[in-house]
């Protein structure tokens, strides 16, 4: 089983997470429902794309 990462604090994440595409190159980004609240930085390691 793979084990899914918050691109932006690397904590394993099981339920609480939301799963959408870069939107510059479409890799797949996973967040947890922490960082994404507190609108924590994330880069994209595809093509380096910053989001809130």
């Amino acid at each position: 089983m793979e084990v899914l990462r918050c691109i932006s604090c690397k904590k394993e994440v099981y339920d609480d997470f939301v799963k959408f595409k870069c939107p510059k190159c479409g890799h797949e980004i996973i967040r947890c429902l922490e960082c994404r609240a507190r609108g924590t930085v994330w880069v994209c390691p595809n093509c380096g794309f910053e989001g809130p």
